[in-house]
């Protein structure tokens, strides 16, 4: 690169998931292109888009971004579709509280599907999305939310709107942080790992003096 040292890159796989028209792909549509129409055919299978950021000034960021159709979830394939993936989007209609229902099992799916490689569950946050217009259930209750999320796992929610372009990026600023995060604690302690196996056997010199104090 020209100027300066090389930028550090890191590539990670997103997914987006969530029930049929919830708006995933306007959602990815918004935050890769700044682009919005009403007129996207439902997705099918899966599609995927790519985000470059620079992050800071050592750091370049490619987000892959996945796009998996909502009448996939128990589809044989998303194992498929999940592998790699190092962090997620569960997406819900505000204006359809029976998306919201379905919410915990795309998230039970997700943790089922792929872990880290330190076997936790890969950084999900959910997306309240379509917030522009009327909303029925529980996201009209902020407290009650944040309560969900922390029973349910989820790192966070935002309230978005690929329409009106509302927290797209704030919401993903936030999950690559998580993602950021949870990546450099793993690669320490694979590092940590390492090191132990390369570590000789205690000498006898190196082993504790057994002392006895007499009375």
């Amino acid at each position: 690169m020209a100027g300066g040292g090389e930028k550090k890159e890191h590539l990670y796989k997103i997914l987006v998931i969530g029930e049929l028209g919830t708006g995933k792909t306007s959602i990815i549509k918004r935050y890769v292109h700044q682009f919005f129409s009403q007129h996207y055919r439902a997705t099918i299978g899966v599609d995927f888009a790519l985000k470059v950021l620079n992050w800071d000034a050592d750091t370049l960021i490619r987000l892959q971004l996945w796009d998996i159709a909502g009448q996939e979830r128990f589809g044989n394939m998303t194992r498929v579709y999940y592998k790699e993936a190092v962090g997620a989007f569960v997406v819900f209609d505000v204006t359809r509280a029976s998306t919201f229902d379905a919410v915990v099992k795309w998230k039970g799916d997700l943790d089922n599907k792929v872990q880290l490689t330190d076997g936790s569950p890969v950084p999900c946050v959910l997306l309240a999305n379509k917030c522009d217009q009327a909303k029925e259930g529980l996201v009209n209750n902020v407290t009650q939310m944040d309560e969900f999320c922390k029973e349910k796992g989820f790192m966070g929610w935002y309230e978005t709107s690929a329409k009106e372009n509302i927290n797209i990026d704030e919401a993903a600023r936030f999950l690559v942080t998580k993602i950021l995060e949870k990546d450099m604690a793993n690669k320490l302690g694979e590092e940590n790992r390492d090191q132990d196996r390369f570590k000789i056997n205690p000498t006898e010199d190196s082993k504790p003096d057994k002392k006895f104090t007499c009375c």
